[in-house]
């Protein structure tokens, strides 16, 4: 597996030798002092470019980084729309193990580019275009404190889509069960991160897809959530929908009265009544 150092070589490498790249910056887990170090970590890199269309037309420029075991280009795919607006970015991973996601970006956007990500550093600027970035921190990822209404909504969202997969478990119809019990746990992930948010005074991030959320939440807490995660037994959605019940109540209330929020008790108690009729209503029944 290639070191840090030679993977930056090789990238600067490239943009140092070619005139249509004017600038790089680095951005993501490598330069955050927060972020664990591991292998995994990728390098997120942008090339600030002139004549961007020159590379995507030439699809075989990338191929100067190393054996690929596979690449996404995700805006030249008609699955997914782009977000990048007029950047382009290569997904790469390598048979050595490393991984590169590069983005291109035109030089016109180097304004927005240096504002846009706290973990950034700017490794080379051939033109002096950008000035020097400041220290990099996850300060734009930390969690942000919950207004009123954002409460309110995630409230609303959970327990409205439980309903949901008790429509599911009844019907039979495991995989939208499945599908919305999934929703229903992200709403419980949220609330459990403003948790962590005000006991740690709004300082911290729980990272891409809640990673780190095990670091600031009680044993228990977390050997609850992870029990939230079902087979695919009836039997066991329906105790692992309860279980998201009781941890949402617990964690919800809590963040209420934190921040003097009004929790929906009576929402609360209507969907739970709700939820264990259907648990109970048979099979055959024509009426609910």
């Amino acid at each position: 597996m290639r070191t840090e150092s030679e993977m930056l070589d090789l990238i600067l490498r490239l943009a140092k030798e070619d005139e249509r790249v004017r600038a790089v910056g680095m951005n993501g887990s490598r330069i955050n002092p927060n972020a664990p170090v591991d292998p995994f970590q990728d390098f997120d890199i942008v090339y600030l470019v002139n004549h961007m269309q020159s590379f995507i037309e030439d699809p075989e420029w990338v191929d100067v980084f190393g054996d690929r075991l596979i690449m996404q280009t995700p805006e030249a795919m008609a699955l997914f729309p782009s977000e990048l607006g007029e950047r382009f970015s290569y997904l790469m991973l390598f048979t050595d193990g490393n991984r590169l996601d590069l983005i291109l970006a035109p030089i016109q956007e180097k304004d927005m580019y240096e504002k846009e990500d706290s973990l950034t550093i700017l490794l080379l600027d051939k033109d002096d275009l950008l000035p020097e970035t400041s220290a990099p921190t996850d300060q734009d990822y930390w969690v942000s404190e919950p207004t009123g209404i954002l409460f309110d909504n995630c409230c609303n969202e959970f327990w409205w889509v439980s309903t949901y997969v008790a429509k599911g478990l009844w019907r039979k119809e495991i995989l939208y069960a499945l599908d919305h019990i999934n929703l229903v746990r992200n709403m419980l992930i949220k609330m459990l991160e403003w948790r962590v948010g005000f006991e740690t005074d709004y300082s911290v991030s729980i990272g891409k897809n809640a990673k780190y959320l095990e670091q600031f939440v009680d044993k228990q807490t977390w050997l609850t959530l992870l029990s939230t995660y079902p087979p695919g037994e009836y039997e066991a959605i329906w105790g692992s929908l309860f279980k998201l019940c009781e941890l949402f109540i617990e964690t919800a209330t809590y963040v209420a009265n934190s921040l003097h929020f009004d929790y929906p008790y009576s929402t609360e108690r209507n969907v739970m009544q709700y939820l264990r009729h259907i648990k109970d209503l048979p099979s055959d029944a024509t009426v609910i």
